[in-house]
């Protein structure tokens, strides 16, 4: 190593279950190299195809560096550089007025997953202190994982389930509704792992995705139909005779009302909603009788539609029945970010809060900004999302952003879609950066993420941009103006086990710990209302749901108009829309394209490389036709994370067609439960 050279921890900050640790090489101030962390324990060293060039990223062109004041009209993306004085002082002015005026309660800090850092980001609620001192509006956090979280609490009290890592000990792998080879790929070296000893991988998806291509099996499950299909896996069992009779009776409540509802999902009755035939659900059923230990990984994309939140709920049930949970590598794995025992509540401050607040969902934007009343909002201070791009609804989203009498301020890297509606735009720093500490939803590991350089230009962090408003704003509370080592320290402040041992130095020097969590997870029991699994849930009762697990359809149903349902996957190019403006990225990703089985195009006069508008009732966009069997007849396939103001034509994305509508539970998203019609142009 050169004098003038130092190796700086990191982590990538991103909505991905994987939180890849990295290092940063820096030479005389300046990042020249940015490398995967060999030593860690599950990425070992291993970056994605959109993270390996994030350097590149920082030193982009058309990176915001400057505060920047509209100079046009709203949408036009025409701004004039300002001082930050001038930004912070102006917004501060409209900040006052607001809540002398309509409360706080009229200003939305509306939050994404642009980073999921915990001084920085939305796992600890950036700038919380700040919107619970003034009273705003608290941000409800629904676009991503709500609706299956909610499911899982009902079943077994928790999102959390079985470890990763032990699903090297699986014989049998169901990957249901997630694309792992896209949005977690450091899996799959566990599930290759479980496969030389004899390990059995199913796809359990509407698509024939790059991971299904490399399954064992793969089922081209019908959108929405999730849980049905578990039903009937258990009515499967169930004739096999292969419940786990002496777990059911000692760590699962309702077994006898659960099981009459298992036995009115026939393998044939299943076939009608999940579009599978009866002998390929037998067949799955059979060998998911007989196989222990099976390990079921799901993720977000499956419960967003009417009915994810039963979805899930329903899933959970299985290895309940099978017994799975007794055995490494069996159960079932959703998301692991609730594991650590952080204190939270010192992060956030929910204490300074003068008064109860109202909450307001991220996927209702456009509801929030055209229809909440007493107080409207009259504020809207985004960070970390582009919902103008995101968000459901896009059509109507706009309208709300393009109200004269809203303040919009957006921080962010580049001036996206959303940024381009904004009356202020102020520059944010990037992950190489900043000081952050991250945990992951994939693995059970905690990253440091030191600042390895000075923010280019006037960038400011998160955290520095609320501390520099609460100046302007003239605050006293002195919680508003922690350091950021303030706010990792009073993080790991906590007496949890799961950190037991690590504190800013440990994790600083080695950039990663691993967090002690149990490997059988519910061996002492489940955090239910029972202590056990639950099948019949009160709660879920209490709250105006079936007491039992069950199946919710699809809510758009087909119509002669509409006929198809359209799924917007992940890409494998962008991160949401984050990367959505890189060129290199843009040029391998390709423009946005649909895809249609030769079934749906032919009647439609539809060929290879057509250009076609994708419309429904809510909105349009246009779209390269591609016409392949890896999609089922009645589905089309579209990729999500393309930024609609870099779009030829119509300006518009994917979302422009989806409904501003909640799922079953948790008040999800419902980007998949989205029918549409595709017209040759």
């Amino acid at each position: 190593m050169s004098g003038g050279e130092r190796q700086v921890p990191g982590a990538c900050p991103l909505d991905c279950p994987d939180g890849c640790a990295w290092t940063v090489t820096v030479r005389d101030g300046r990042a020249t190299g940015l490398r995967g962390n060999r030593e860690h324990p599950y990425t070992r060293g291993a970056l994605c195809v959109k993270v390996n060039q994030y350097l590149e990223h920082t030193r982009a062109p058309g990176r915001l560096m400057f505060p920047l004041r509209r100079v046009g009209a709203k949408g036009e993306d025409r701004f004039e550089r300002i001082s930050w004085d001038e930004a912070l002082a102006e917004i501060a002015a409209r900040l006052r007025e607001t809540i002398d005026t309509h409360g706080g309660e009229a200003i939305w800090p509306y939050q994404g997953t642009g980073t999921l850092g915990y001084p920085q980001g939305l796992q600890g609620r950036a700038g919380s202190r700040l919107w619970n001192v003034l009273g705003a509006s608290r941000h409800r956090m629904t676009i991503c994982a709500s609706a299956g979280s909610a499911g899982l609490r009902y079943t077994q009290g928790t999102s959390e389930g079985m470890d990763p890592e032990d699903l090297r000990h699986s014989r049998l792998i169901l990957l249901w509704g997630t694309n792992t080879l896209t949005t977690g790929h450091h899996l799959w070296r566990l599930i290759q792992e479980a496969r030389t000893k004899g390990a059995y991988v199913v796809a359990i998806d509407p698509v024939r995705t790059r991971t299904a291509e490399q399954a064992d099996e793969h089922l081209p499950i019908r959108p929405g139909g999730d849980a049905a299909l578990a039903l009937a896996l258990l009515n499967v069992v169930l004739s096999e005779g292969a419940e786990d009779r002496a777990y059911l009776a000692r760590h699962t409540h309702g077994w006898e009302q659960f099981r009459s509802r298992i036995e009115e999902f026939t393998p044939e009755r299943a076939a009608l909603d999940t579009g599978l035939t009866a002998e390929q659900i037998t067949a799955l059923g059979r060998r998911l009788a007989h196989t222990r230990p099976t390990a079921i990984r799901t993720s977000m994309g499956m419960q967003r539609h009417a009915g994810g939140g039963t979805a899930l709920r329903t899933l959970a049930c299985i290895p309940g029945v099978t017994g799975d949970w007794q055995y490494p590598g069996g159960g079932l794995h959703y998301a692991t970010d609730g594991a650590h025992g952080g204190n939270l509540a010192a992060l956030t401050r929910d204490d300074l809060l003068p008064h109860p607040v109202r909450g307001l969902s991220m996927t209702r934007l456009a509801e929030g900004l055209l229809k909440t009343d007493d107080p409207p909002v009259k504020v809207l201070f985004v960070y970390g999302a582009n919902p103008a791009a995101s968000s459901p609804d896009q059509t109507r989203i706009r309208q709300g952003l393009a109200r004269e009498d809203l303040f919009t301020v957006v921080l962010d890297h580049f001036r996206t879609d959303t940024a381009d509606w904004a009356d202020i735009v102020l520059p944010a720093t990037m992950q190489t950066e900043h000081l952050d500490i991250h945990d992951a939803y994939g693995h059970h590991y905690l990253a440091w993420n030191e600042s390895a350089v000075a923010p280019p230009g006037e960038c400011a962090s998160t955290t520095e941009t609320f501390r520099r408003l609460s100046r302007a704003l003239g605050l006293t509370e002195p919680a508003l103006y922690d350091s950021d080592e303030d706010l990792a320290r009073q993080f790991l402040d906590s007496d949890h086990p799961s950190l037991d041992g690590i504190t800013v130095e440990s994790l600083r020097e080695r950039g990663w710990a691993r967090l002690i969590t149990d490997r059988l997870p519910f061996s002492d029991g489940f955090p239910t209302p029972s202590g056990r699994l639950e099948f019949v849930s009160g709660t879920a009762a209490a709250d105006g749901h079936d007491a039992l697990p069950g199946h919710v359809p699809a809510a758009e149903p087909a119509s002669t108009r509409h006929p198809l349902v359209l799924i917007s996957a992940a890409q494998h190019f962008t991160i949401n829309t984050v990367f959505g403006n890189k060129p290199e990225l843009r040029r391998r990703a390709g423009p946005p394209t649909v895809v249609l089985h030769p079934d749906d195009a032919a009647p439609r006069g539809l060929k290879p490389g057509d250009r076609a508008r994708v419309i429904n009732d809510r909105g349009s966009f246009t779209a390269l036709i591609a016409v392949e069997d890896r999609v089922t007849p009645g589905v089309a396939l579209t990729e999500k994370g393309h930024w609609p103001k870099l779009q030829e034509d119509t300006g518009t994305g994917v979302n422009a067609t989806v409904a501003e509508r909640d799922t079953d539970l948790g008040g999800g998203a419902v980007f998949h439960d989205n029918r549409v019609e595709i017209v040759r142009l």
